[in-house]
């Protein structure tokens, strides 16, 4: 019922934003307040008033709106494809990562690195692939969305094999109902809430998986997400802000301090999420934060598992962290 219903949505945007798309005018640059927390209210997960600021962030040589939006299932196909063949006699490791808000560079910037980091540092092994909502890459990254997230993950489960393990990267905003912000205005995506993710996920044959989700209040995705052969890691308590986003940042809290500080020096998840929680702790009590407390499930059989993906395994040099160039500067490919 809801693909019916986002198919419908979507013809219906397409007339709404194409009528949108020719009455847009040049206004002038508004600046962004920089946010200290990835946190928002429930009712901004789906306000559907257009604004100054989402008109300049579409950039003027970009794709329309509806071309976009009808581009994705050939760009789903394409990242799929490329992908590229199992490493065999050992289990292989497939990242998504998935950055949800459109108006921040910061979760693009994260989740590409994430991308680089585990194919250059962990090998051949690994392989990633990298949906996200940003300006800069309309034309080259299918969007970060409820439908393209399925598709994903119809693509993986049929290239994966039984023994491979699925880690789910997802960095975005997050609201004290536990609901992600999937976000590119003025398309009309859905937001994902804790439920919807596990709902997705129990509807793939995957045994093995890591679920990374660094958000405000993503602690509430824990509950349903646990299970057998999963790992649940979030960046914050069902209670508490994460800290790191806004126009100002590049990198989360949880983004600098598990990925860039923690697996740059150690293939092992779980152990670098304790020195990524001592690491954001400290840096809180410095800034006079509340804590934000990360969360960690491990379920029955997932760290053995993580460990035949290890052995043998050589990780390679270390991958600096380099932001993104934003919108205005990024080569966009038409």
């Amino acid at each position: 019922m809801r693909n019916a219903l986002t198919v419908l949505l979507a013809l219906a945007a397409g007339v709404l934003l194409n009528a949108w798309w020719s009455g847009r005018s040049a206004v002038p640059p508004q600046a962004s307040p920089a946010v200290a927390a990835s946190a928002i209210l429930p009712q901004d997960l789906a306000d559907p008033d257009t604004t100054v600021a989402d008109v300049e962030r579409w950039p003027d040589q970009a794709p329309t709106p509806e071309q976009v939006l009808y581009a994705q299932p050939r760009m789903m196909r394409q990242a799929l494809a490329e992908l590229g063949p199992r490493a065999p006699g050992r289990p292989n490791l497939y990242l998504l990562t998935f950055a949800g808000d459109g108006g921040e560079d910061v979760f693009r910037n994260e989740a590409e690195y994430a991308a680089r980091l585990f194919t250059r540092r962990f090998g051949p092994g690994t392989h990633s692939l990298v949906l996200e909502n940003n300006p800069a890459t309309l034309s080259t990254r299918p969007l970060a969305s409820w439908s393209n997230l399925e598709m994903a993950l119809d693509g993986l489960g049929k290239a994966m094999q039984p023994d491979d393990i699925l880690l789910l990267y997802v960095t975005s905003h997050g609201s004290e109902d536990h609901q992600l912000l999937v976000d590119m205005d003025p398309l009309p995506l859905d937001p994902i809430g804790a439920s919807d993710l596990a709902g997705i996920l129990a509807l793939h044959p995957f045994k093995w998986k890591v679920v990374v989700i660094n958000a405000c209040y993503s602690g509430g995705f824990l509950p349903p997400l646990r299970g057998p052969g999963t790992m649940v890691l979030t960046a914050a308590r069902s209670d508490r802000s994460s800290f790191g986003c806004g126009s100002d940042a590049d990198i989360t809290y949880f983004g600098k301090a598990w990925l860039v500080d923690a697996l740059n020096h150690s293939d092992n998840f779980a152990d670098a999420f304790t020195k990524a929680r001592n690491d954001i702790a400290a840096w809180e009590r410095q800034d006079s934060l509340t804590p934000s407390e990360p969360q960690i499930d491990i379920g029955s059989g997932i760290r053995d598992q993580l460990g035949r993906w290890r052995k043998g395994l050589k990780p390679g040099p270390t991958v600096p962290f380099e932001p993104r160039a934003p919108a205005a500067t990024a080569a966009r490919v038409q």
